[in-house]
């Protein structure tokens, strides 16, 4: 029987990447959306508020896995709405679907939830795993709300009465990918333009996973039944800001970035209705758990991932 995976929230852009890779290893996938894109053939495509009980709790019967995604971007300004929006959709998403799964009388063997590398405290000289790293805001990484987000997102995830359901915290640090909308792209065209210099010193460190180490993590976790709390979903090699540009840089032929202060970036984050805390703060998260377990990722340097991206594009 075909295995059936359910994915909240998997019309974004991560959502995408793990359609597309489990669609190609032959599973069965469900998609829960707010807005269900008419004539899809290749997958069902169920309406949900994800909020609230409905029909679309029946596709969790029998379903090898459960994985959320829901939520609003965080690619804002975090004016008060929007902190509210950010909040509930994450909390309340992950709480009614544990309220299913309560619910259900063959519920998914595996709830994988997002949550964010960002939980870990701001550091330059220490890596953080999943057994020590600090959970923590730092005033000069001005991220207060974000680790509140990730906080109530896991409690809501570890409180949800699903005792036949192994639970996941997907700790995943930024998914370097080819395609439009995710964060590589950004960087490429910002480094095409001149743009893609050091911002503020750049020795904060960046965590980062290629797509395909995403997707392949992703499955490896559904089928490790061993595996439960919080993993982080990111390459073992973190690097700092300014390392990372020049690696784009050379990869896209690019002589030169012209370098940005700590207050042209927040000029600039306000400008484009962003916050400077998804660029100023150093997160230099490793996946000591997979690696403990012996997960091989293909792309664990930045310099071969950037070369892998590149030459598809």
């Amino acid at each position: 029987m075909t295995p059936r995976i359910v994915l909240a929230g998997g019309n974004g852009f991560i959502g995408r990447l793990l359609v597309k890779s489990f669609v190609a290893g032959n599973y069965e996938v469900v998609i829960l959306t707010r807005s269900p894109a008419p004539g899809e053939t290749a997958i069902r495509q169920v309406r949900w508020d994800g909020r609230t009980l409905g029909d679309w709790a029946g596709e969790l019967e029998g379903a090898h896995a459960l994985i959320n995604l829901a939520g609003r971007s965080v690619n804002c300004r975090y004016n008060a709405r929007n902190r509210r929006e950010i909040l509930e959709s994450r909390v309340q998403s992950t709480k009614v679907l544990g309220d299913a799964i309560a619910l259900s009388r063959r519920p998914p063997q595996v709830w994988l939830n997002a949550s964010t590398a960002t939980i870990y405290k701001h550091t330059f000289d220490r890596q953080m795993d999943e057994a020590t790293g600090e959970i923590g805001a730092t005033p000069e990484a001005k991220d207060e709300f974000s680790i509140e987000v990730a906080r109530a997102w896991e409690e809501t995830l570890y409180k949800a009465p699903t005792p036949a359901t192994r639970k996941v915290a997907l700790r995943t640090a930024m998914v370097f990918a080819a395609g439009k909308g995710g964060v590589y792209r950004t960087l490429r065209g910002l480094t095409r333009w001149g743009l893609g210099g050091t911002i503020a010193g750049g020795r904060q460190f960046i965590s980062w996973i290629h797509e395909a180490d995403f997707c392949r993590s992703v499955e490896w976790l559904i089928h490790r039944d061993d595996f439960s709390g919080p993993v982080n979903v990111a390459s073992p090699n973190p690097i700092p800001q300014r390392e990372m540009m020049r690696i784009i840089r050379r990869e896209c032929g690019v002589p030169f970035g012209l370098p940005a202060t700590r207050g042209m970036l927040e000029v600039a984050a306000f400008v484009h209705r962003t916050e400077a805390e998804l660029i100023l703060k150093s997160r230099r998260v490793v996946p000591s758990r997979l690696l403990a377990e012996g997960f091989q990722f293909r792309f664990p340097r930045m310099e071969d991932a950037v070369r892998e991206i590149e030459d598809r594009l």
